[in-house]
């Protein structure tokens, strides 16, 4: 039986490489495993040639790709909120647009949404990233756990299911990477329903990542103080 409805949306900054086999891979899949679908790329004010890249997979797929575009670089948080607001389908999914998550094990995360799910949510079996990237990662996902009391396991897994539903009912604020530890934590707290999936992670073929930039990294810590003292200590 296929998945009745889904939104499938992309973040994408300067992934002009990687994102015309994400989306071509991403339309089999949805042919063969849903029945209503959509797709929709957030081109977050790229420099390359996304938006060039994207002009052509529209053609190629007509209305059922749609593109959502940032005149100038808002941060992850905002191309987040951007495809939430575009999405429409009874259910989100959403994943990078470098690659580096394979959109073939979506159909592992659309098995497991039910009536009483709100949140299926992907978790790295092994990050397939440079050591010092890991580690930043690890640690940022054990405090960001730990200070806002998040029960799932990996908070930066950029491979979710959503009912749309809930989306509607809370209010996200983030504009960098804090967005997903905002979006966890509201979610647990209305009490749906988690399930956690195991994914496999890949190395970035192209680009390089916005996160771990210096600026990037001062900014998000200063975004999720503001996050905590707002969700926690308040």
């Amino acid at each position: 039986m296929k998945f009745r409805s889904l939104s499938v949306f992309f973040p994408a900054y300067n992934d002009a490489p990687s994102l015309p086999p994400l989306v071509r891979k991403t339309f089999d899949v949805l042919a063969e495993y849903v029945e209503d679908y959509e797709v929709i790329v957030i081109n977050d004010g790229s420099r390359d040639k996304t938006a060039e890249v994207l002009e052509q997979l529209s053609r190629e797929f007509g209305p059922c790709l749609r593109v959502v575009t940032h005149p100038e670089n808002r941060g992850y948080g905002a191309a987040l909120r951007s495809g939430f607001t575009a999405a429409v389908k009874d259910c989100v999914f959403y994943t990078d647009g470098d690659g580096q998550y394979d959109v073939d094990e979506l159909p592992l995360l659309l098995q497991r949404m039910t009536s009483e799910t709100g949140l299926v949510n992907g978790y790295k079996l092994e990050r397939q990233d440079p050591a010092h990237r890991i580690w930043i990662g690890n640690i940022y996902n054990f405090c960001a756990r730990l200070l806002f009391r998040i029960r799932i396991r990996d908070i930066d897994c950029d491979f979710r299911l959503i009912r749309r539903s809930l989306l509607d009912q809370i209010r996200l604020t983030s504009t960098s990477g804090t967005i997903c530890v905002e979006l966890v934590r509201k979610l647990e707290l209305s009490g749906c329903g988690v399930v956690e999936v195991g994914v496999h992670h890949y190395p970035r073929l192209h680009g390089t990542s916005q996160f771990f930039r210096v600026p990037a990294l001062a900014s998000t810590f200063a975004q999720l103080v503001k996050l905590w003292a707002r969700l926690v200590l308040f």
